[in-house]
């Protein structure tokens, strides 16, 4: 009856994860699709404290230990939340999936040593040690691999390579996988005096894991940043799956399976947003921050705006786009945007978002930053219809922006940007950009746009320009 009561828990567990995916996919039902999935999550782990007996049927005895973790972990993951900016949630969305790739790799570390001291004549069962050593590989690159993205996003880490790094990092991912491949061969072998002698190679791995998933993250750099967030949130998910395969628990199979499939769909999409190739993430092959041939040098020179000036061609557009960036959320400014958007609005300007797939520092960094500020999320436009729309558009705002609306995706083979889908705001009549400065943005680049004749550059902080905005306007 307790066996039971478990499996059914596990299976309103699993269909709490799927439901609350689903309801993740628009934002006027994502809180409620999150609180739904919290709630699976609360009663699959209830359910495994209380109701989980092993094969001799002892049930769970060590209470202290599970509860002082809980709370510990509860306690601490509140506090980081509570505190964190939006300008920070991409860092704090690695360390948590780091923390989830720790976990999976500690899970496979407690499971094998058992493996091990408990084998009877010194085999090991080949699946199982199969789906040990997966989970072990992919939760530590997982971990490693968070780690360091959350020191490059935060700005603790720089962007490190060198010459070979790439055939390096091939050559440890081949190594690793000979390595597992001799252990599940070489245990499967009876009449072994000691199982012990596995532990060596096991640790061997771990070890060569770790400097894998460093190397694989540490050339990383500029706007690549969001595909390898989304990439190794797969990595955690399926190193989640391999835990539930281990103790066949249906609810951690389902949330990693979950997890892994959402997150390597993702990856295929920011690689097309991003124009880079599945085999090239897998190996590493990213263009950090480097220069294209012209990027030290200026394309001619720009002319700014007044906020006058701005807020006169704004009021008496008929249609306006703006393009949100990672300047807005440094300033904070989605609220007093959204306020400018209802002013305009209300004045009969059709005005639309338009929203890169990759805009900010990880996928849906903007849609979540206006989402907090109450946009309707009709305005928000993607990508592929608001390069048909801006031609007709009378004014581009472009809040903080950068290498989402660089020309030179599209027009200098030596930019390492070349080929990537950008929004194209320069066909629109005018097109205003806000930038505290003409430093490059994130990929490190210089942005041909700023140098175009129907540009204009509208220098500060994006808050308190778009508050200048708004009483400008409202003066006319």
């Amino acid at each position: 009856m307790q066996e039971s009561t478990l499996i059914i828990c596990y299976i309103i567990a699993s269909v709490t994860f799927i439901l609350g995916l689903k309801l993740l996919s628009h934002p006027a039902t994502a809180r409620r699709g999150n609180l739904i999935a919290a709630a699976g999550m609360i009663l699959a782990v209830a359910a495994t404290i209380f109701l989980y007996k092993d094969e001799n049927g002892n049930a769970l005895h060590n209470y202290s230990w599970i509860f002082s973790g809980i709370a510990i972990g509860g306690i601490i993951g509140i506090l980081v939340a509570l505190k964190v900016k939006m300008t920070a949630m991409p860092e704090l969305v690695s360390f948590f999936n780091g923390m989830g790739g720790a976990c999976a790799a500690l899970i496979s570390i407690v499971e094998y040593n058992h493996l091990v001291h408990h084998a009877a004549d010194g085999t090991l069962p080949g699946g199982e040690l199969l789906i040990i050593l997966l989970g072990l590989i992919i939760g530590t690159v997982s971990f490693t691999g968070s780690m360091i993205a959350w020191g490059k996003l935060n700005g603790s880490i720089k962007n490190f390579d060198f010459k070979g790094q790439h055939i390096l990092n091939l050559l440890l991912m081949l190594i690793i996988i000979c390595t597992a491949g001799w252990l599940i061969y070489h245990s499967g072998l009876s009449g072994s005096e000691n199982a012990n002698h596995s532990l060596l190679p096991f640790y061997i791995i771990l070890v060569l894991s770790v400097v894998y998933g460093v190397f694989f993250v540490l050339p990383i750099g500029g706007a690549d940043m969001p595909v390898v967030i989304s990439l190794l949130n797969s990595f955690t998910g399926i190193a989640a799956a391999c835990g539930g395969f281990l103790y066949d628990n249906k609810a951690m199979l389902t949330g990693g399976i979950l997890v892994g499939a959402a997150g390597t769909l993702l990856t295929i999409l920011m690689c097309k947003a991003m124009n880079r190739s599945l085999l090239n993430v897998l190996i590493g092959s990213f263009g950090g921050d480097v220069h294209s041939q012209t990027s030290d040098q200026q394309h001619g020179t720009y002319k700014e705006i007044s906020v006058s000036d701005a807020a006169m061609v704004m009021n008496y557009s008929k249609k306006i786009f703006i393009v949100p960036g990672y300047g807005l959320a440094v300033a904070q400014a989605q609220h007093v945007c959204h306020e400018l958007e209802k002013l305009l609005t209300e004045r009969g300007v059709d005005l639309k978002y338009a929203i890169h797939p990759v805009a900010g520092r990880m996928p849906g960094h903007m849609n979540v930053l206006l989402a907090e500020a109450n946009v309707n999320y009709e305005l928000l436009v993607e990508m592929e219809q608001a390069n048909q729309e801006f031609a007709d558009t009378d004014v581009v705002l472009v809040l903080g922006a950068n290498d989402v609306v660089n020309p030179a995706a599209n027009t200098d083979p030596a930019s390492p940007i070349y080929g990537m889908p950008v929004l194209n705001v320069e066909l629109a009549k005018t097109v205003i950009v806000n930038k505290r400065s003409m430093k490059p943005g994130y990929a490190g680049i210089e942005n041909t746009l700023f140098f175009q004749p129907k540009t204009s550059m509208l220098f500060g902080d994006a808050k308190k320009v778009l508050q200048d905005l708004i009483a400008e306007i409202k003066s006319l």
